[in-house]
């Protein structure tokens, strides 16, 4: 199945961006995009707004780590 060509990954190791988590993954990971670019934040909860450094990036996704936060959602 032909998928089109690689797309150009919008992040790099090492750099911090700032992101908003939009939602939870499966196994409890924040999830913030960055141009369409998945990226998946360990500790974040929807509605957190934080900065973060890229740790790895693996294909289609990315890891990171906090940095600093920002709001945080409330969990009430």
């Amino acid at each position: 199945m032909f998928r089109g060509p690689p797309r150009a990954v919008p992040v790099e190791e090492g750099k911090e961006y700032r992101v908003r988590i939009e939602s939870v993954g499966s196994k409890g990971d924040g999830i913030a995009k960055i141009e369409g670019f998945i990226v998946f934040v360990p500790g974040a909860k929807v509605g957190d707004e934080l900065t973060i450094r890229i740790d790895s990036i693996r294909g289609r996704f990315a890891l990171a780590s906090p940095v600093s936060q920002g709001e945080q959602a409330s969990s009430e």
